[in-house]
């Protein structure tokens, strides 16, 4: 016989994650199970029309029909939607910081559906004196809210690194956010493929029978562990002696390229995060899946295997940060 079927739980959180491209919806029940998913391109740079009215659409656009259906629903965003070009600013909120810090720096935003609570970004700021700029987070802060939600035993120690665009190590210990360091890695790789003269001779992104070289990979990673202070520039111009010379493909001048930047950014993370009384903490992986293998195995080519991969974790960082700020004691306490 089947098993009678499980009813769904009743809708309790809209959480959005709202970017520069794209706007991701999330309807969530009160203990955080996903119900539904929707996806727009309405991100913060992609609206109809400026201004507020054109955040107000598009949030009736990806999820109108949910928010009739249950008024009063709670709703709770992070990204880039609270960004000084966004709908209303979130200003940053400095480290050391958890969850909890951030539910209480929340900007509210009236909208025409309902209270909006927007999670704030993170700073982490030199010492007085120090000569490094700050660095900041705007979104990855909640994804590291629902890596520990998923993963409790990241929350004592451990390093989360967040690869993209602008990859983001940040260190964690007691559950907060002590320090990060941002790495421009998909952001050059992307500027030198599509607009240096190292991309001339690389195929187009994306074109067909264009499978990835796993051997230039590599190769470009080994070169950047050999590298020494200032090596990068010079190494970069390797790139394309070797497709000139017939030692690298096209495509495997694209991926020698993608070696060598993350081979870079991995080594100089792996030196920051090291700690000569407790060794490297664990280091565990959040975001796309397929960047992810990537940087997974370049970790283990250089013998430091991640504790964990993990996908999208802003769902479950959005669920606790609406808890942490109030917003769904009732729909628990029912």
């Amino acid at each position: 016989m089947n098993a009678p079927a499980t009813p769904q739980q009743p809708p309790a959180l809209l959480a959005l994650d709202w970017g520069t491209s794209n706007l991701r919806a999330f309807l969530l029940a009160a203990d955080g199970t996903p119900l539904a998913e929707r996806g727009s391109a309405r991100g913060i740079r992609q609206l109809a029309q400026p201004g507020p009215a054109g955040f107000e659409q598009a949030l009736a656009e990806v999820a109108g029909d949910w928010l009739r259906d249950q008024p009063g629903l709670p709703m709770v965003a992070c990204g880039m939607v609270g960004s000084a070009q966004g709908w209303q600013e979130a200003r940053y909120v400095a480290c050391p910081a958890d969850v909890a810090t951030l539910a209480g720096q929340a900007v509210v935003i009236r909208t025409a559906h309902g209270p909006l609570h927007v999670a704030p970004g993170l700073i982490d700021r030199p010492a007085v004196g120090g000569s490094q700029p700050p660095d900041v987070m705007r979104g990855e802060e909640i994804q590291i809210a629902g890596a520990l939600a998923l993963q409790p035993a990241l929350a004592e120690r451990a390093c989360l690194l967040l690869p993209g665009t602008h990859a983001k190590w940040a260190q964690v210990q007691q559950g907060r956010v002590t320090g990060f360091r941002t790495f421009m890695t998909g952001e050059l790789y992307a500027l030198l493929r599509r607009h240096s003269l190292l991309g001339q001779t690389m195929p187009a992104e994306g074109e067909a029978g264009t499978g990835s070289d796993e051997a230039a990979f590599n190769a470009g990673l080994a070169r950047a562990g050999q590298a020494g202070p200032g090596d990068l520039a010079h190494q970069l111009f390797g790139t394309r002696t070797l497709g000139l010379t017939g030692q690298l493909t096209p495509q495997g001048q694209a991926d020698y390229l993608s070696g060598l930047l993350i081979g870079h950014e991995l080594v100089a993370g792996l030196a920051a995060i090291a700690d000569d009384h407790h060794g490297t903490p664990p280091l565990a992986l959040i975001g796309d899946p397929a960047l992810l293998a990537r940087y997974a195995g370049a970790l283990r080519a250089l013998d430091h295997a991640p504790a964990a991969l993990l996908g999208n974790t802003a769902p479950q960082g959005l669920h606790q940060f609406a808890q942490a700020a109030g917003l769904l004691t009732q729909g628990l306490a029912a």
